[in-house]
């Protein structure tokens, strides 16, 4: 019966009609490195930030370090002041506040208080009376219990602060800002137990901690930069090795949907040019039986089965148009997804079809948009039960964006794919293989929504 049909109509293409270019190993290559890069830039970037979070405390520990050794060091300094200086001097005409004895003292001091090292110093007795200071209206003033322990001397343990000076003790020094304030306990010749105390100008800790931070910081930092240029070859190397899974993965990815593209080009040949032929030689059969049939009940028995027998012929001649892309070359992707609509149109479906001018893409991606809108539109064909289907293509914020949209039946997306709609899968398979994100929106009741969404810089046209 296969002589009943036009050549032209009984042949299918060998080929898959999406005859895209195929891709290009240097463009790939050049995607790879660039990925590989930018990975390798957020790991240092990620190393740059651990080393500043790391030395902003390092910094405020060696800072403590520092203060702690300068007053360790002050405290030793005025120790060894109050033993070796100034216990010889201490008599008992200084003690009763002989001016003789004060002058010999002042002497002594002297160096100290011209070269700026101390800014004060007095010399308290154990009921809280100056015997001695360098300003000497201070002399013999009595300022209550004094601020240290009875046992400074017998611990031979000096105290240091650094802080400002704001007692009434402090008139002279209350306008020098922040001092390091040493308490020392000695004991003279003349057998009373004395209290040093000596006021230094906390530069002198704020140059020890200069020192010993400029001393240890770079060795610090340098560390931590080894550390991390160290790590830079393993990190380069596992970038790279995930980069490779993820290429071989989506080659496999783009084999397995070439693959499922070629069955489809086998599955529809073999119905138009055995299944459909058959059946269509066999409707003209029964039509010419049917005329020539005698007994009426045999004639209406003739027509139901041509009739069945039509219908199963358009059923098929569906599916196979269905399995088949159109030519994405010849028609461009704008008539190529039109025409993936006007099976819907034909069925008294309000159909809109909008593409963006703006939308550059390569032959790539229009066939990975074109396989996706035609799994999205089978489903709908075949599942939706829909009055209305939108399909637009567009730029949004530097990404391109495909949403085809149906208020038909609907499904519970939180329960991923229905029982059945493999489709859904092909279009995730088909949309990660070209780098794209797909996005299924759908509640029972309220229709369904496909998206398809390549991120911005995914989108390169090669010339």
């Amino acid at each position: 019966m296969r002589h009943l049909l036009p050549r032209a109509e009984r042949t299918v293409p060998e080929a898959a009609t999406l005859a895209l270019d195929p891709p290009d190993p240097s463009a790939r290559t050049v995607t790879r490195r660039s990925e590989v890069h930018a990975a390798v830039r957020r790991f240092l970037l990620a190393g740059l930030v651990v080393v500043l979070l790391a030395a902003v405390p390092a910094t405020w520990w060696i800072r403590a370090v520092a203060e702690q050794h300068a007053v360790e060091h002050v405290l030793r300094v005025t120790q060894r002041l109050a033993n070796h200086a100034v216990a010889p001097l201490i008599t008992e005409d200084l003690l009763a506040g002989g001016s003789a004895a004060t002058a010999q003292l002042d002497v002594r001091m002297r160096p100290w208080l011209e070269d700026g090292t101390i800014r004060r110093i007095k010399i308290w007795d154990d009921d809280g009376t100056i015997v001695y200071s360098d300003e000497h209206e201070l002399i013999g003033q009595n300022f209550g219990p004094t601020s240290w322990d009875d046992g400074l001397v017998a611990r031979g343990e000096g105290v240091a602060t650094i802080e400002h000076q704001q007692d009434a003790e402090n008139s002279h020094e209350a306008g020098a800002g922040r001092l390091v304030e040493v308490y020392v306990g000695f004991v003279p010749d003349a057998g009373q137990q004395l209290v040093l105390e000596v006021y230094y100008d906390d530069s002198i800790v704020r140059e020890e901690q200069r020192s010993v931070l400029m001393s240890l910081a770079p060795a610090f930092l340098l560390t931590l930069v080894l550390f991390q240029l160290a790590q830079l070859a393993p990190a380069v190397g596992l970038a790279r090795r995930i980069q490779d899974h993820r290429s071989a993965r989506a080659r496999l990815l783009q084999h397995a949907v070439d693959a499922a593209e070629l069955e489809r080009v086998r599955v529809a040949r073999d119905l138009h040019d055995d299944v459909i032929q058959d059946l269509a030689g066999l409707s003209y059969s029964l039509e010419a039986q049917e005329m020539t049939a005698d007994d009426p009940e045999q004639r209406r028995a003739l027509v139901r089965s041509r009739t069945i027998l039509q219908g199963s012929l358009r059923t098929l001649r569906g599916i196979t148009t269905a399995l088949y892309s159109p030519d994405l070359l010849t028609l461009g992707l704008p008539k190529a997804l039109a025409r993936l609509a006007d099976p819907l149109a034909r069925r008294g479906i309000d159909t809109s079809v909008r593409i963006s001018p703006a939308v550059l893409l390569t032959p790539e991606q229009e066939g990975m948009f074109l396989k996706v809108a035609r799994e999205a539109l089978a489903n709908i064909s075949k599942h939706a039960h829909a009055s209305t289907v939108t399909l637009h293509l567009e730029v949004e914020h530097g990404a391109t964006v495909m949403s085809i949209s149906d208020d038909g039946t609907g499904f519970d997306d939180s329960r991923g794919s229905p029982e059945g709609h493999l489709g859904l899968r092909i279009m995730r398979d088909v949309a990660d293989a070209a780098g794209a994100a797909l996005e299924i929106r759908s509640r029972p009741g309220t229709g369904t929504t496909v998206l398809a969404v390549l991120p911005p810089g995914a989108v390169t046209v090669r010339p």
